[in-house]
């Protein structure tokens, strides 16, 4: 009930405008936009953290007409959708590594079926980024999330929040940036593979009955396998740092 008295007219809107952010927040987010997650729960999350924050809004008071109050819950949605850009492009590095090592493995074709996108992905991938999503659980990636939220909502008051070219410069600048951190996480097993493939046409050459379907093959993936298995701490460590650089940025930029 003290809830329920305290949404007067202006303070109707801004709760709104505070739920559309959270739907923008849980909608496009890493990890809140799996598909393992039903989007009536993330709809019920979205208006349960509203209430929470509801109290923690600084004074305003909002009389926004129909088509006003509209743009701003558009630019509210926007708002979720952009400052989730910056963390998808760091998960994406984590994706693309994955996809690099299972090619160069050649194990592409050994693809399962992916819940949380609803694809098909190398099984390579899928364990990276399931590492990836606990180590950013474990580092209490999902209370980074809420404490932007919160000085968002002082530092961008609701219905105020507009897109500027610095923002698309440093979204397009940390985008260029993803193959080349992604390719930097793959690259000792990339290396090493291509190794083993020079390795095996020098042998191949000398000794052309050397059977390179037969032997080769397994060879070179329970090498990448051992190797995978060495520099999976270096890979996390590399994503966990990239990871709290995202939320620096966030700061920044918001």
């Amino acid at each position: 009930m003290e809830f329920l008295a305290l949404l007067t007219e202006s303070k109707t809107q801004a709760f709104f405008l505070l739920l559309l952010r959270f739907a923008g927040i849980f909608a496009f987010f890493p990890f809140f936009d799996s598909g393992l997650i039903p989007v009536s729960l993330r709809g019920a999350l979205a208006f349960f953290m509203s209430v929470l924050f509801f109290y923690t809004l600084p004074p305003t008071s909002l009389e926004l007409g129909i088509v006003d109050f509209l743009l701003a819950g558009a630019m509210e949605l926007l708002f979720g959708f952009l400052a989730s850009l910056v963390l998808q492009i760091i998960f994406s590095t984590i994706a693309f590594a994955g996809d690099s090592i299972s090619f160069s493995m050649g194990l592409t074709m050994a693809s399962a079926y992916d819940p949380a996108t609803g694809s098909q992905k190398p099984i390579v991938g899928q364990v990276l980024m399931m590492l990836a999503l606990l180590i950013a659980l474990q580092t209490n990636f999902h209370h980074l999330i809420f404490s932007f939220v919160a000085q968002s909502l002082s530092e961008i008051p609701l219905g105020h929040f507009g897109a500027n070219h610095n923002l698309f410069e440093v979204i397009v600048y940390n985008f260029a940036n993803l193959f080349s951190i992604g390719f930097a996480m793959a690259f000792p097993i990339l290396g090493m593979i291509l190794l083993t493939d020079i390795i095996f046409g020098m042998i191949m050459k000398t000794h052309p009955q050397f059977n390179l379907l037969a032997i080769g093959f397994p060879v070179k993936i329970a090498l990448a396998i051992a190797v995978i298995i060495v520099i999976i701490p270096s890979i996390m460590h590399n994503f966990k740092y990239h990871l709290n650089l995202g939320f620096e940025l966030l700061e920044k930029i918001f």
